[in-house]
């Protein structure tokens, strides 16, 4: 089985300085609804990965949020993409969860429930947190730069210093210009090379 690991705000729809609390609020990045399709044609399966702390924080309930979902899967589906399954964490810092990220905890129910090593899992976001869980859980791990990686544009080109620019990434990590770009080099990778040095177009921390 091929599968993939998303995070969803910044990644998959516009993050926003608060939460994404109503389905109104939730808006699609430009290419990256046809990127999942893309990559369901090339026959990954795409679940997300996601930190949703304001249900914790009680500024939206699970109505809302499955609202907001309800949403995405109607817009992936009017472009022929399709997310097989959303693991979400609803408690705030305070909770000491296993499955807030940077915890790996969502990751090990991916894994549970779909029954693949969690080696054979490639996961890509934009946040840092999610590829420090990704990484902690064992994954491949892709960074893209959107949402709260953009400001690294431009500072992580051939030849920069990743120890400086981004130090708390974890070693290994490929990095993408966005979920677009990231969809274009996985569909173009043999299965054993989906976590091997960066070709043309993305860059790699060793």
């Amino acid at each position: 089985m091929k599968l993939l690991i998303l995070d969803r705000d910044g990644t998959l729809n516009r993050s926003r300085d608060d939460y994404v609390a109503s389905p109104d609020e939730w808006e699609p990045l430009a290419g990256a609804l046809e990127a999942v399709a893309r990559l369901n044609q090339g026959g990954w399966r795409v679940v997300l990965a996601t930190n949703q702390s304001g249900l914790g924080r009680g500024l939206f309930d699970m109505a809302s949020l499955n609202a907001i979902h309800a949403k995405m899967h109607r817009q992936l589906a009017a472009v022929g993409g399709r997310v097989e399954a959303v693991f979400f964490c609803p408690h705030a810092p305070e909770d000491g969860c296993q499955c807030r990220k940077p915890a790996p905890g969502l990751f090990h129910q991916i894994a549970e429930r779909f029954g693949t090593p969690l080696a054979n899992i490639p996961a890509a976001g934009n946040a840092l947190r999610h590829v420090q869980a990704a990484a902690a859980a064992g994954c491949p791990t892709h960074l893209l730069l959107t949402g709260k990686s953009e400001h690294l544009k431009g500072r992580v080109g051939p030849g920069a210093d990743l120890t400086v620019a981004a130090p708390e990434l974890p070693p290994g990590t490929l990095l993408h210009d966005d979920l677009a770009t990231f969809a274009d080099w996985l569909l173009s990778q043999s299965p054993e090379t989906s976590g091997s040095p960066a070709v043309p177009g993305s860059h790699g921390m060793s």
